[in-house]
């Protein structure tokens, strides 16, 4: 049986004018090309980020790749959040990790899937981009990645998410020198700060990041607290092995 993935990236898609209404910045980004995939992650083709993110074609059941980085200070093991920007096309003004995006066809390094090289390479990209972290400060190979959600999402009605979102957890001191087109605030929390956050109905999240945190965040945070090496500090990559990621856990 052919999944829904599969039928609706060989279908005829939606698309749309946006040449009136959104940011012209963010209007530009939407030409990108995200990599099509099917529910265990198979890569099918590539479609634009406004075909990728349209409602009409979430529907048919479009699917991409994306991630989800997560970068913590390494002395206090404290997150780093980011609040989307207003000119955003989908889910502006929401808080969210610290950079959340997509791996681009447009790049021959970002479609290689070994090691998840692609995802870690775009999340370093993507950090500096947005926050103006600069990539030196985000090496690829300390990334670690921890598993892939499959995960649905609508934001107003004409747009929406449906990804293959590969989890990916930093530990680093970074410059952050915001892109304002990208993010509008940005902080650094600890697991109680946050869950106060949550608690609090003056704020907004992304759907996603709301998920990570309801079924995974909080865990992986205290495993993270808890191996601490001798001077106090956090490292990421004590978390390998923690989680079998090589199957996609579906959310929807």
């Amino acid at each position: 049986m052919t999944s829904r993935a599969v039928e609706a990236s060989r279908t005829v898609l939606k698309s749309i004018d946006l040449s009136a209404g959104y940011d012209p910045e963010q209007t530009r980004l939407m030409e990108e090309r995200c990599i099509l995939v099917d529910e265990e992650d198979n890569a099918l083709g590539a479609a634009d980020k406004k075909t990728c993110h349209l409602m009409e074609n979430i529907n048919k059941g479009l699917l991409h790749r994306a991630f989800s980085a997560f970068v913590f200070r390494p002395s206090d093991g404290k997150l780093l959040l980011q609040q989307r920007a207003t000119e955003k096309i989908t889910f502006p003004d929401m808080w969210t990790n610290t950079c959340c995006s997509h791996p681009l066809d447009d790049f021959e390094q970002e479609k290689i899937e070994k090691d998840q090289l692609g995802v870690r390479v775009a999340a370093s990209r993507k950090l500096e981009h947005e926050l103006g972290i600069p990539q030196s400060q985000t090496p690829v190979d300390e990334f670690q990645y921890l598993t892939r959600i499959h995960y649905l999402a609508p934001s107003d009605g004409l747009w929406g998410e449906h990804e293959v979102d590969y989890i990916l957890f930093l530990t680093a001191d970074v410059t952050v020198t915001p892109n304002l087109n990208e993010i509008r605030d940005y902080k650094y929390v600890s697991k109680e700060e946050l869950k106060a956050m949550f608690e609090d109905p003056a704020n907004s999240f992304t759907p996603w990041f709301k998920l990570i945190a309801r079924d995974f965040l909080f865990g992986w945070w205290d495993e993270l607290l808890a191996r601490k090496d001798s001077q106090g500090k956090i490292h990421a990559k004590s978390l390998a092995g923690l989680v079998d990621g090589s199957k996609v856990v579906s959310m929807v």
